[in-house]
């Protein structure tokens, strides 16, 4: 059983906006109260965000060095040059890759593509990388989703007669590497509107610009629309303002004409084409793609995300599938490991940040570990390993707590670490391992509130069964894409049962598939699914009442759709507080 949720239900928006609003549009007020939440208070700003537009993308000049980079790309492109493509091994580095592969390739025959190996490599450019380009007569390099930290390789780059455009979305340092141009809003001294793009976000602005300087079409950029999504979904960035608009499209193109290699991803995971949605990527597709970077090289995925023929698309698909139910398998024995640690008392630390070493365990894997270990425990998880004589790892957060902040207070016995505040990756030297251990547990400790490590559920609104109408679920899908920022709200349904067909599904019977009906409406069942919630069937199938929290969903099933409650958590029928 995993750690007990806190359930917070959000304070009302203004009464008097919901109210007008509600009656402006003439939809429920809860759903008007969510519109208000969201900074949604006109008839106008509504209908902006229940259909998006590509015409509200920003001017992509708006981001500082852009006139460089597009100059300097089309420079190589009319004189020949050799361009390289470089970007990381994970979704957003290899759909980033792929997106301004494929664009320039349009252009020019000299253009290839770079992705490094996690494990000879590790993260970001690298000094191999470069010299294969310098070997291999690369000239221009366009780095993707990575750079913004590579002061000394960009320098080593311009030694070889190779000049760099970084194309980032990370934090950057206090200096910026001597490239030719450094695209990146989260330059202190880019005032580009929308700060947080992903890293294929970032390619796609330097091609939208490229298009705009020299005439080509948009409607050539819209096939590109596929990749966006995918790495806007995997990388969890923000789904508000242009990624909002990026990935509506994205998702539009996904589902009526995607690419082949999409294409042989959503067959292979079994789903309903013409249907996928965000989550779909985040679960089904995403991981696939991480797959190839973690079991075998990222340069597979761009194969597969390039593929023109349907043969090539199957083939780099099946492969990536492989690697992908190799990597759940490793991934299972490695967390039962870890977990095993914590609970024995064997872990390097276990008080307030949860620290576990396997010098043998799989690089590729630790940060999905380092995520179920967090889900396990509630705490700020680093999970290491040995690699090239290093200690090195990945680092997961819980929500509201600065974990690179952390890390960086360790960063002198660090040999190299990056990331965000909520998932880092570092490296170290064995000998530093126990002063870190104890320093991590420290500033975790000094920084430490209660609430902050309590997980909680955020509950939009009560809602009753009798209001969740055909109509009222029409305007909620208009909510989506869902994401970070724009969340798919959290209902609060009290006194509900099951109708009595309720069962435990899924490998081991971990999951509940339930039909709740109402304590008030006795004749209205609503088909809901709870992952891991099976501790609670006894509970129900005895005929007790309970209150739910969920959001609603669509389900296919043999081309039928239906409403479907995704449970979040419950609870026995008490006063809710």
């Amino acid at each position: 059983m995993g750690t007990e949720r806190k359930w917070i239900l959000r304070e009302q928006a203004d009464q008097e906006k919901v109210g007008r609003l509600s009656a402006e549009l003439g939809i429920d007020r809860v759903l008007a109260e969510l519109l208000v939440e969201r900074g949604i208070n006109t008839f106008d700003e509504a209908r902006s965000f229940f259909r998006p537009s590509l015409a509200d993308l920003h001017d992509p000049f708006l981001m500082k060095d852009m006139d460089l980079a597009v100059e300097r790309l089309r420079g190589a492109i009319v004189s020949g040059e050799k361009i390289l493509v470089y970007g990381d091994y994970d979704v957003d580095g290899t759909t980033a890759v792929a997106l301004v592969y494929s664009f320039v390739r349009r252009f020019t025959p000299e253009v290839g593509f770079y992705i490094p190996d996690r494990y000879d490599e590790g993260y970001g450019l690298s000094y191999k990388g470069i010299d294969w380009a310098s070997d291999n007569g690369y000239s221009l390099l366009i780095t993707l989703d990575c750079g913004i930290k590579a002061i000394d390789k960009v320098t080593y780059a311009r030694t070889k007669g190779i000049e760099v455009i970084v194309c980032d979305h990370h934090l950057p340092e206090e200096s910026l590497p001597q490239a030719i141009a450094v695209l990146d809003p989260k330059r202190d001294d880019c005032h580009y509107p929308f700060d947080d793009l992903c890293g294929c976000g970032v390619g796609f602005k330097l091609v939208q610009a490229y298009s705009l300087r020299y005439n080509v079409p948009f409607e050539t950029l819209e096939p590109l629309l596929d990749l966006l999504v995918v790495s806007i979904s995997s990388d969890l960035v923000s789904m508000v303002g242009e990624n909002r608009i990026l990935a509506y499209y994205g998702l539009k193109r996904l589902n009526e004409n995607p690419r082949k290699g999409l294409l042989a991803l959503i067959s292979l995971a079994k789903l309903d084409p013409g249907h996928v949605t965000i989550d779909d990527i985040v679960f089904k597709i995403g991981p696939r793609i991480n797959a190839a970077g973690r079991m075998e090289s990222g340069r597979l995925a761009v194969q597969l995300l390039t593929a023109e023929t349907d043969a090539d698309a199957f083939a780099a698909g099946e492969a990536i599938n492989d690697s992908n139910n190799e990597r759940k398998n490793i991934d299972r024995e490695i967390t039962q490991e870890a977990l095993e640690m914590v609970r024995q008392g064997t872990a390097l630390v276990s008080d307030r940040v949860t620290i576990v070493y396997g010098p043998t365990w799989n690089k590729g894997v630790v940060g999905i570990v380092a995520s179920r270990l967090v889900e396990a425990f509630y705490k700020p998880t680093v999970v290491l390993t040995k690699s090239n004589g290093f200690v090195t790892g990945s680092a997961r957060s819980v929500q509201g707590f600065d974990l690179y902040a952390a890390i960086e207070n360790c960063a002198d016995l660090l040999e190299n670490f990056g990331g965000h505040v909520y998932a880092a990756g570092l490296t170290l030297k064995e000998e530093n391992l126990p002063e870190f251990c104890e320093r991590m547990n420290s500033f975790v400790t000094d920084n430490f509130v209660q609430e902050v490590f309590t997980p909680t559920i955020e509950l939009d609104a009560r809602l009753d069964f009798s209001q969740i109408t055909p109509k009222f679920f029409r305007i909620l899908k208009q909510f989506q894409p869902f994401g970070p920022g724009n969340a798919n709200p959290v209902f609060l349904t009290e006194d509900v049962y099951d109708s009595g067909s309720g069962r435990k599904v899924g490998a081991g019977g971990v999951h509940l598939k339930l039909d709740l009906m109402q304590e008030s409406q006795p004749y209205r069942q609503i088909a809901a699914i709870g992952f891991n919630l099976a501790e609670f069937y006894d509970y129900i199938k005895a005929g007790n009442p309970v209150d739910v929290c969920y959001s609603i969903v669509e389900n296919f099933y043999r081309g039928a759709s239906s409403i479907q409650l995704r449970l979040r958590d419950m609870r026995e029928r008490e006063e809710f507080l």
